[in-house]
């Protein structure tokens, strides 16, 4: 664990707190058939209620439950423990489970993602979080159905950088899967990367990035492919598909994104590139095989990238407030979200 994790667990598990209790503002992604659909969110989401969306919601109580285990003596553990009790419970989230089946592509894939890394975080909690994993098994189930029908009839990826882009949802369900009890997606999932990606070359990283990006096109889809790609294989594979990185190019993708203003909720997207480019470098440079000199240009971009981004993750501004900080941990820590 990065020592930057340590100092800052209290203010990002306070800041996580905040944001899962607090009902509005809230953006719901709710498709309304008449009136008599109108309702408060916690009618329809009771588990995940807060933080502006479910989206949010749901990885910033996987924060939570992520600094419990990691940081368990930098947080407060009896505060979080009890807003995840109340939270996380069997009958919350088998109406969340309703909900997921009832709208088939609701969060599709970003929301899933998320909540198999939540359930896997549980479970590697050990003990003191086998209630809340075991209030997640509908859930989690629901989305393994889902995520086995969308694969199946997905012919090709959503490659730009917000939420619907399958590469970083793929890698984060790849990362996820076995440690949340749902070994049976990997091969799937594995296959779709495979598909979708394994021919790709020369990504067109100098446009990267657009406006309102909190991904990377071209990082989140090498970073999947490391998942699933031998060392060497996956070395020969990011030479055609972002060839020059050990002299410094794409230098676009390398540097970090200009924020101009910081409170706007789409412009403020790019903090999040940041943070998210940060964590992919480090993971792609890991991947490469030792002594490969892609390595260290990698590893000093991701050092960039992550002092751009972590002075804004805690700003006060529920605009990003209200998810930047998973983010960041992502950057900072180590191991995938189940451990």
């Amino acid at each position: 664990m990065a020592p930057e994790l340590a100092e800052l667990a209290g203010r990002f598990a306070a800041v996580a707190t905040a944001n899962v209790t607090r009902p509005y503002p809230y953006a719901p992604a709710h498709l309304l058939h008449g009136p008599e659909d109108l309702a408060p969110p916690r009618d329809y989401h009771p588990a995940f209620y807060g933080s502006y969306d479910w989206h949010s919601s749901v990885h910033m109580h996987w924060l939570l439950v992520r600094l419990l285990r990691r940081c368990p003596d930098r947080v407060r553990a009896e505060e979080v423990t009890e807003v995840l009790d109340r939270h996380l419970t069997a009958a919350h989230l088998a109406a969340e489970a309703d909900y997921l089946r009832a709208h088939p592509s609701f969060e599709r894939p970003y929301g899933w993602a998320w909540l198999l890394a939540l359930s896997a975080e549980c479970r590697a909690l050990g003990p003191a979080g086998s209630g809340w994993a075991a209030a997640l098994e509908p859930a989690a189930a629901a989305v393994e159905a889902l995520l086995h029908d969308w694969l199946r009839r997905a012919t090709y990826p959503v490659r730009h950088g917000v939420h619907t882009n399958s590469a970083f949802a793929l890698g984060l369900i790849l990362d996820s899967a076995a440690a949340a009890g749902r070994a049976a997606l990997t091969e799937p999932v594995v296959a779709a990367v495979v598909r979708w990606f394994g021919d790709d070359h020369d990504a067109p990283a100098h446009w990267e990035p657009s406006g309102q990006d909190f991904l990377s096109p071209a990082l989140t889809e090498a970073e999947a492919v490391c998942r699933v790609l031998p060392r060497t294989r996956f070395a020969g594979w990011l030479d055609g598909f972002l060839p020059g990185i050990e002299r410094g190019a794409p230098a676009p993708l390398l540097t970090p994104p200009v924020v101009s203003d910081p409170t706007d909720p789409q412009i403020g997207h790019l903090i999040g590139l940041s943070l998210s480019r940060a964590a992919a470098l480090r993971r792609i440079a890991a991947a490469l095989p030792e002594g490969d000199p892609r390595g260290p240009v990698l590893i000093s971009a991701a050092e960039d990238h992550l002092a751009a981004g972590l002075p804004y993750v805690v700003s006060g501004y529920f605009t990003g407030d209200h998810w930047l900080a998973t983010f960041a941990t992502l950057a900072l820590d180590e191991g995938p979200p189940g451990g």
